[in-house]
């Protein structure tokens, strides 16, 4: 219900000379706390600072001609048309290119029709029940009549596929001259921008101080800052201090502020941290305390084991920042997280996931695959685990256990788009990479922060897709991203989203949305232009070079003596590193040694790829039976090991413990061992959960006496 206060304040909004932010209503209608006396007091004072500043920056920004705001507005309408040229032009270029395609669809289909043929013909000549005949005659007329349609289909694709190659050279020029066209009007817009004269407005720093404190106010609204600050002395005096503090609004402004416009409950839960953390005044964990107060102002929901009903309901967010400090001072996060910014790190510490699972996944990719984490190549780093051990399906998924954590679930049980995309998130947050959902029609995906900009995991290629949040379409996300690695260039796209706001303009934030108000439309101008600048210079630093000529080596397959040195106890225990095979001694594919985190090599057995067995041979100083077991980490139930010494007509079997990524020792198994030479073979066997990966750091045989 909407009090009189709330009547009254939007009446003296009403009265200012330039529009609020259609933010500012929002806000305002979603009211709902009761001001006290106090309260409205407040309420009042941040008006009136709201009303002051508005005046005030609107005086400073200079006054735009309407000759050269039309001229700027008319090549901006210009650049549209010639951009749906361009995407016009491409389309039909893509439609001949496909042609080819077509056809070969068809050959496919044709081909499948025959095999389909000559089964059915050959269960016809089978059948002597009439029933059965007749049913396997209607088989074969069917498939006949299949591959009849694929060859009519044929022929017209054939027919399309030469009048596309006909065309193409014609739609490739037609392409190029609309690039052309286009690029055209981009100078255009150039030049009317430099016609504004906006270049020293957005270019100075002098006015960044209230434009922060501006936008902090029209987001937060002075009645959500007085709702905020009327519980107590302690949180008038955060919002007053927030208030005071141009740099850090400024700093907040820039990572687009508080969620949901929560300012007062960010301030508080960023200046807990500052006190609570001996470091939070690094430059590093500083930004790392601001965004963990910006992007938990609105508590975020944890995900808690289904068994665990007494679990926290929401991420705390002072231990969620402690977590990651002390992760970031331990050295077990991404090298690059040092040098995010504010806004990377808000796709980093928003994850639902208990902070103890964050901790799990680290350790669990350490044990299990170290080989993800030092891949050099990060579009896949950490997240290829999703690749090579997450298998499409949601077969095994009603076999999740209660007690475990959603995401050991899945490494455990597989899943389909939503789960396996779900995952690469997880692990990616857990060592500190940005990220983000990326969803496309029927498909979940992900996208993720890499040194040489965002990726996309999981789905088709930027364009096919949308992010949540602001950007809304993945290429104007990705637009955001591209703008914001040149920090300093950046600070004039939110100037002139800044100047928007004090004129009541709405936010637009990419060319790929709606059209743009008048200073929205400059600062996606000024973005396009950082990012054209950005390609250029790339261009020219790698001489027009289209493919990387950068090639990559990893360590996995370097085995040493050492690593393979078969250790005899004078207690007569034999202890067999895993990369001590002399079959095979190198990576196949399915067999891949690795270094161990606890030290040497440690040998994968990879979930994909044809079954493998795996030998050693060694000399035993006395026959008897030894006892053997195994250091494994095995993340997935049902697993079996089989294992045969010296050519044992029946192997015997190893069940393998769920360790859920950690290294555990399997249950003790006897074999015949005899003095001298022995040969024992390890294989697999799938259990009703199939073969799943499994990594082995040593076996031990220890005598039975």
């Amino acid at each position: 219900m909407r009090t009189k206060a709330m009547t009254g304040i939007c009446g003296a909004l009403t009265a200012i000379a330039i529009g609020a932010s259609s933010v500012w209503a929002v806000r305002l209608e979603a009211a709902e706390t009761p001001l006290t006396e106090f309260g409205q007091k407040l309420l009042e004072r941040y008006t009136g600072m709201l009303t002051e500043l508005q005046a005030e920056i609107s005086k400073a920004v200079p006054a735009v001609g309407e000759q050269k705001k039309a001229a700027y507005l008319k090549a901006r309408e210009v650049e549209q048309a010639a951009v749906g040229k361009v995407k016009t032009a491409q389309q039909r270029l893509n439609k001949a290119q496909t042609a080819q395609a077509l056809v070969d669809h068809a050959w496919e289909w044709i081909g499948s029709d025959e095999k389909n043929i000559a089964t059915a013909q050959a269960k016809l000549e089978q059948t002597i029940k009439e029933t059965e005949h007749n049913a396997a005659r209607q088989e074969l007329i069917r498939w006949q009549e299949h591959r009849d349609a694929g060859i009519r289909a044929l022929r017209g694709r054939q027919e399309a596929l030469v009048k596309a190659k006909r065309e193409e050279p014609k739609l490739i020029r037609e392409l190029n001259a609309a690039e052309e066209a286009l690029a055209q009007t981009r100078d255009n817009i150039l030049k009317a921008l430099d016609g504004l004269d906006f270049g020293p407005l957005l270019a100075s720093s002098s006015l960044d101080g209230k434009f922060a404190k501006y936008v902090v106010l029209i987001e937060a609204t002075p009645r959500g800052l007085a709702e905020f600050a009327q519980q107590g002395k302690e949180q008038e005096v955060l919002v007053e201090a927030l208030l005071a503090d141009e740099e850090l609004m400024i700093q907040m402004t820039v990572a687009d502020g508080a969620k949901g416009g929560r300012y007062g409950r960010a301030m508080e839960i960023y200046t807990y941290i500052q006190k609570v953390s001996k470091k939070g005044g690094d430059s590093v964990l500083q930004r790392l305390a601001l965004a963990v107060g910006l992007e938990h102002a609105v508590p975020v929901r944890r995900r808690n084991a289904t068994g665990k009903t007494n679990a926290p309901k929401t991420v705390e967010p002072v231990n969620r920042y402690l977590h990651y400090e002390k992760a970031y001072l331990g050295g077990e996060l991404d090298p690059g997280f040092n040098g995010l910014s504010v806004w990377d790190y808000r796709m980093v510490v928003n994850g639902y996931e208990p902070d103890e699972v964050l901790t799990w996944g680290r350790k669990m990719l350490r044990n299990y695959r170290p080989d993800h984490i030092s891949n050099p190549d990060y579009h896949w780093r950490y997240v290829g685990l999703v690749r090579t051990d997450i298998p499409w399906g949601s077969q095994y998924n009603k076999y999740d256990l209660p007690e475990l954590e959603f995401f050991q679930n899945i490494l455990m049980n597989a899943g389909v788009c939503g789960r396996r995309a779900f995952f690469g998130r997880f692990i990616l947050r857990a060592f500190g990479i940005p990220t983000t959902a990326r969803a496309s029609h029927k498909h979940a995906a992900l996208c993720h922060w890499t040194p040489k900009g965002w990726v996309v995991n999981l789905g088709g290629g930027w364009g096919s897709g949308w992010v949540w949040g602001k950007g809304n379409k993945d290429l104007s996300f990705l637009a955001i991203t591209q703008a914001r690695e040149n920090r300093k260039a950046f600070l004039q796209v939110k100037r002139a989203y800044w100047v928007g706001d004090v004129l009541g303009e709405k936010r637009t934030y990419g060319r790929h949305a709606a059209v743009p108000d008048f200073w929205n439309g400059v600062a996606l101008r000024r973005q396009q232009t950082i990012i054209e600048e950005a390609e250029a210079a790339a261009r020219e630093k790698r001489g027009e070079a289209n493919e990387s000529n950068v090639k990559y080596t990893t360590d996995t397959a370097t085995l040493t003596e050492a690593n393979r040195k078969i250790v005899f106890g004078r207690d007569g225990v034999i202890t067999i590193p895993a990369a001590a095979t002399s079959k095979p001694t190198e990576n196949t594919g399915k067999i891949v040694f690795m270094p161990s985190n606890l030290g040497g090599k440690q040998l994968h057995y990879n979930l994909r790829g044809k079954a493998e067995s795996f030998e050693y041979t060694f000399e035993a100083p006395r026959a008897g039976s030894y006892s053997l077991s195994s250091r494994v980490v095995c993340p997935s139930w049902g697993q079996i090991l089989l294992v045969s010494a010296n050519g044992a007509k029946e192997p015997t079997s190893i069940e393998l413990p769920l360790t859920v990524g950690m290294w555990e020792k399997t249950r003790a198994v006897e074999i015949s061992v005899v003095k001298g030479k022995n040969v024992v073979t390890f294989s697999r066997r799938g259990g009703d959960n199939l073969i799943r990966g499994l990594t082995i750091r040593d076996f031990t045989l220890t005598p039975v006496k």
